[in-house]
């Protein structure tokens, strides 16, 4: 039996996740078992447990997509190699009911990407959603070496991995912040020029650091909220990539306004990307990661059993990746 948190209805963290005692998984074809290290809380995890996300996909849901560990056997066809490798896990719970927040995880061996030993269990289970969906927002449309591109809320979990991605691709790259401990962690990545939108006009800015030319593409934490700027900021034919629009989840789009400049506007969800996408994506950030070339913001940390004030951090707005230690 492993340890384990679990949910069996929607509602408050503190209502229904539940501490205690799970039968261990069993690695079926072409799985690899887990046993995690640390596991990374997202907000769609607190958003599924609240029932925002379908209804519930079994008797009970172990939640948790990412996460990182040592991989302990292997399903039928997965190479015996693979016993005792390092790992960092993504979309492990899409699809399914039982996730990172355990002591064991089983899933597809693809979704376990082999890390350096020079990487923490910590790092490992900061990438997952939001490395991959920074990725996808960026390079949809192609390289962008020489290109200039704006990122909104460059302190965010999606935001900083596109900073940094950006900037390591040949990117100049402009973000936005409320505050002078983000811009801090948004200067870390790599940002060049950094926006308070909160004091600065930030359409004025962008327009001011570019010389009146705007940005190629923008990868936008609010597509409600920061629409009418990007439109305003944006080259012909340039891109809005947007993973999230929480300030209003119908917004009213200015459809010629966006022909009339050929912008294109991508919704981002890290489950659904395209194969090709995906593997281009994992790569890269594998890379990246063993290279030592990322930085990660690690919050505020829990231990397993309380993983329902995790929960409550996560939706408290904690800065920083939240970590369950296991």
């Amino acid at each position: 039996m492993m340890r384990a948190v679990w949910y069996e209805a929607f509602g408050k963290a503190s209502d229904v996740l539940t501490y205690g005692e799970k039968p261990d998984p069993e690695p079926t074809d072409g799985d690899v078992l887990v046993r995690l290290k640390t596991s990374g809380l997202n907000p769609v995890d607190t958003k599924r447990r609240l029932g925002g996300r379908g209804d519930m996909p079994g008797p009970y849901v172990i939640p948790g997509f990412d996460g990182a560990g040592i991989i302990e056997a292997v399903g039928a066809g997965v190479d015996q190699s693979r016993i005792g490798e390092r790992v960092w896990l993504y979309n492990a719970q899409f699809g399914r009911t039982l996730g990172t927040s355990a002591e064991l995880c089983a899933l597809p061996a693809h979704l376990a990407v082999p890390m350096a030993d020079s990487v923490s269990f910590d790092d490992g289970a900061c990438l997952g959603i939001p490395a991959l969906t920074a990725h996808r927002c960026l390079f949809a449309d192609g390289p962008l070496d020489g290109s200039t591109v704006l990122v909104t809320g460059g302190a965010g979990a999606v935001g900083n991995y596109a900073v940094q991605f950006a900037k390591i691709t040949g990117a100049t790259v402009i973000t936005t912040i409320s505050s002078d401990e983000k811009a801090a962690l948004a200067k870390q990545a790599g940002a060049e020029h950094i926006i308070n939108y909160r004091s600065e006009d930030v359409a004025d800015r962008v327009k001011e650091i570019t010389n009146g030319e705007g940005v190629d593409r923008v990868v936008e934490v609010d597509f409600a909220a920061n629409l009418r700027t990007n439109i305003d900021i944006l080259k012909v034919n340039g891109v809005i990539s947007s993973y999230a629009s929480d300030s209003n989840t119908t917004p009213e789009v200015p459809f010629y306004e966006l022909v009339y400049k050929c912008i294109t506007v991508h919704h981002v969800v890290v489950f659904l990307m395209p194969e090709f996408a995906r593997k281009k994506a994992v790569a890269n950030v594998a890379d990246w990661l063993n290279a030592g070339k990322l930085v990660h913001h690690i919050g505020p940390r829990f231990s397993l059993e309380e993983t329902a004030r995790a929960h409550e951090a996560v939706e408290g707005g904690a800065f920083g990746k939240v970590i369950i230690d296991i």
